[in-house]
């Protein structure tokens, strides 16, 4: 089950990505144009959404996948284009409602389920892969791998998560966050240690079947976040590890 402080922070997002930021949030995820800052930010994204893709299997035909944490739904298009049977599900009804308008012609509507929820509920079923991008990045630690034990209870393949990497920078604006009116605050991310978490992931018993493969930062301006994949069974021997 969820802990308290992960419920906690799972409705300030709901109340950030739904309200506060729709707006830009909604101009970020299309091709309107944004500032230079908001530009580096949507560069990022984009090449950690190529990355994430990168490791799923290049034929999803006949595989479940969950997008947890979907946003305004570019990732489950692009899933949804190899044949997956997507099920993107995110906290934010708005940003739901923006993924459904802003379905490509290209795509089978048969193949993605668009849900306002939660990632970890049990009733939506079992996947093959699960995508987390910038989703558990605001979270601590320890309700991280929390949730990654949930979702890998219902995975069968590999579960693809970013996180955000314990940086100078990272730490710096964080830090600098807590200095805003509560009110005008974004969620705060919660950097940490790569090695850091891969260690908490090798205790968590729930994990145990699962084992940390290849990993990779993206920086881009005022965008920093790292990709982790843990597959299940044997262990992968030789992928490089970003620290």
């Amino acid at each position: 089950m969820p802990t308290a402080t992960f419920a906690t922070r799972r409705g300030q997002l709901e109340h950030y990505f739904d309200r506060t930021a729709v707006e830009a949030w909604a101009r970020l995820t299309s091709d309107a144009p944004v500032s230079r800052i908001r530009a580096t930010v949507r560069a990022g994204r984009e090449r950690m959404r190529a990355t994430l893709l990168s490791w799923l299997p290049q034929d999803l035909t006949g595989l479940r996948l969950l997008d947890a944490g979907c946003g305004t739904g570019l990732l489950s298009v692009e899933a949804a284009r190899r044949g997956a049977q997507v099920v993107a599900v995110d906290v934010s009804p708005t940003l739901v409602g923006l993924a459904g308008d802003r379905l490509p012609d290209d795509v089978d509507p048969a193949r993605l389920d668009f849900r306002v929820g939660d990632m970890l509920d049990p009733a939506l079923g079992s996947f093959d892969h699960v995508v987390a991008m910038d989703s558990l990045i605001h979270y601590k630690p320890g309700d991280t791998v929390q949730a990654l034990a949930r979702l890998g209870e219902r995975t069968g393949g590999s579960l693809l998560f970013t996180f955000a990497p314990r940086t100078p920078l990272l730490s710096a604006m964080h830090a600098a966050g807590q200095l805003f009116p509560r009110g005008d605050r974004a969620p705060a991310i919660e950097p940490v240690g790569p090695s850091s978490l891969r260690a908490h992931i090798a205790r968590a018993p729930d994990l145990r079947d699962w084992h940390a493969g290849r990993s990779e930062r993206i920086v881009s301006g005022f965008y920093t976040s790292q990709a982790q994949e843990l597959v299940k069974g044997e262990s992968i021997k030789g992928e490089p590890v970003v620290r």
